[in-house]
């Protein structure tokens, strides 16, 4: 398994204020978009295309397209909807499917509570979207789900990982590539990634 940390002036400096307490929510959560954006560029980067012909204002030409059937992309929720929108500004066509989980806070495993796929995702390429690949438990299920369902492939865009994330993930679905902004130092004894940035659905949506 592949895992590209993805280093770039405008990651590292729209992560620096994530990971900063004092970011309001409002702004917090245009961070996520924007940084989910740059992300979804590095993720699609080797999708495959295919050449058409098309008529520009001056004269037919050859161009690129992305070839098939292209995209499902599938946020976990509730965090993972935060960046929905960063991605669907790239992939606009993109099919969307979404995964419905909780993390129990005793024994840290996921709880499933609602799934909704694309019909064709056999002929699509999944990426899914969830912000804090921290124990593992929750991308695992959510990757396990979308196979299940049969996508031709999957890839995972997550904000920030932690190195025990990223082995989980690895024993699980050794063919899946991860796309992250940082693989952070470890988990503390409550499961969250050290720095890291929080709890990433409590800061976009205000709660507690």
């Amino acid at each position: 398994m592949t895992v590209v940390e993805v280093d770039h002036p405008l990651v590292r400096h729209k992560l620096s204020y994530l990971r900063d307490k004092r970011t309001s929510t409002g702004d917090f959560r245009r961070l996520v978009l924007e940084l989910t954006a740059l992300l979804t560029y590095e993720a699609t980067k080797d999708l495959p295309t295919e050449t058409v012909r098309v008529e520009t204002p001056l004269e037919w030409t050859e161009v690129e397209r992305i070839s098939g059937k292209k995209v499902a992309v599938c946020p976990v929720l509730r965090a993972g909807l935060g960046m929905l929108d960063g991605f669907l500004e790239l992939v606009a066509g993109a099919r969307v499917g979404f995964i419905g989980l909780f993390r129990d806070e005793e024994t840290l495993e996921p709880v499933e509570y609602y799934l909704k796929l694309p019909g064709d995702l056999p002929v699509r390429d999944a990426i899914v979207l969830d912000p804090m690949l921290a124990t593992g438990n929750s991308s695992v299920a959510a990757v396990s789900a979308v196979k299940a369902a049969g996508a031709r492939s999957v890839r995972l865009i997550a904000l920030v990982a932690a190195p025990e994330g990223v082995e989980r993930l690895q024993a699980e679905h050794p063919d899946v590539t991860i796309y992250c902004a940082s693989v952070d130092r470890e988990l503390n004894e409550r499961g969250y990634i050290m720095p890291g940035l929080g709890d990433a659905g409590d800061r976009l949506y205000g709660t507690k």
